[in-house]
């Protein structure tokens, strides 16, 4: 009777009970009491293998968020953001796996900077790259005041008041000062080594690139001065306005081009290289990028291992470092690189005395 009713109370039916149930059950005096406790272990088993994962995703590690703040685009910007993934790859962090970074892309428009720093801050991201100068640098340090930010710059960060010193920065902002305008003076005289007889010059800055006002546009005129040479100044500060600025320098018969420090001016390099080309201009720009895209001539550092190098500073503040002691870095040395298929196309011969000089050349 026992049986005939817990196959009732299972079933539903007076079909015979699998041999498992039979054997289980047939000298229990009451059925239902190890039917209920068992009935409760398979949804406690059930319910806790249902539960598990999201016990298991909330005890993983929070990935750190890195922000990228940028005055570029994507898509010229891609060779620098993946030497900065390679410095930050050198620490143990990778894109996508243990690590989170949020760009910002200005698109060349300065006043952009301030709002998407402030979104940043509002996603509350663990670091912020700010790698377009000190407009970027400032959108970052007047958002907040607590969270990392390693910068680039290519002025004097004491001097704009960004850190206390070189050696021992202070606050939570530290990074890599290129003191790119004190090389505007060399930039002029590498240039006219190259080509002879230069009497009119020209240099071309961004108006609304505070470098330019501050520093870059004084230094070239007294190194033009000095040199016997005209300067003639042109602006861009857009993209669509460079066509006609270069219009301009042909219509004035200028004799050869000294391109200004911005970094806005990085994120236009390819359109910038081709007018140069297309109007036989030559000139002399910041970084050794340039040339490799059949640029004539440049006196700086690599921008792509400047990126890693931020890449391995972002990477030690993720591991604990405070920005207070890591030191702004400064590069060491500086490589002339010059592009001797540009030079031949602008008909241009190359001295013996730079070419002896040149840390590098490009033959093709």
């Amino acid at each position: 009777m026992e049986l005939y009713y817990l196959r009732e109370r299972i079933s539903g039916s007076p079909t015979p009970l699998p041999p498992y149930a039979s054997k289980h059950y047939e000298l229990d005096p009451i059925p239902f009491r190890r039917l209920a406790m068992e009935r409760r272990e398979f949804v406690f088993l059930i319910g806790g293998s249902a539960a598990w994962p999201l016990v298991a995703r909330a005890q993983q590690t929070v990935k750190p968020v890195i922000g990228f703040l940028s005055i570029s685009s994507p898509g010229a910007h891609a060779p620098f953001v993946a030497a900065f993934n390679l410095g930050l790859k050198e620490l143990g962090f990778i894109e996508g796996q243990n690590l989170a970074i949020e760009y910002r892309w200005a698109e060349g428009q300065f006043d952009r900077l301030a709002a998407l720093a402030a979104d940043l801050i509002r996603r509350k991201v663990d670091v912020i790259a700010a790698v377009s100068g000190d407009v970027s640098i400032r959108a970052a340090m007047d958002a907040n005041s607590t969270i990392p930010v390693v910068f680039i710059t290519g002025s004097d960060p004491v001097r704009n008041g960004q850190v206390a010193s070189f050696a021992r920065p202070g606050g939570n902002v530290t990074g890599f000062s290129m003191i790119s305008n004190d090389l505007m003076s060399k930039r002029l005289e590498l240039l006219a080594e190259l080509v002879p007889k230069i009497s009119v010059v020209a240099l071309l800055v961004n108006p609304n690139y505070h470098g330019a006002r501050d520093g870059t546009i004084a230094l070239v005129q007294r190194a033009a001065t000095a040199k016997g040479m005209q300067l003639h100044l042109v602006n861009a500060s857009k993209e669509d306005e460079f066509e006609s600025a270069f219009a301009s320098l042909a219509r004035e018969k200028v004799d050869a081009l000294v391109v200004g420090t911005d970094p806005f001016f990085t994120s236009r390099r390819e359109q910038i290289v081709a007018l140069a080309s297309r109007y036989a201009l030559p000139a002399i720009y910041e970084w050794q990028e340039l040339p490799a895209a059949v640029g004539l001539i440049s006196y700086g550092t690599s921008l792509t291992t400047l990126y890693r190098d931020v890449g391995i500073y972002v990477g030690k503040v993720l591991k604990g470092a405070k920005p207070a002691d890591l030191p702004v870095q400064q590069p060491t040395g500086f490589e002339l690189v010059i592009n001797l298929k540009a030079a031949k196309a602008l008909g241009l011969v190359v001295p013996p005395t730079l070419l002896t000089a040149a840390d590098k050349v490009i033959e093709q």
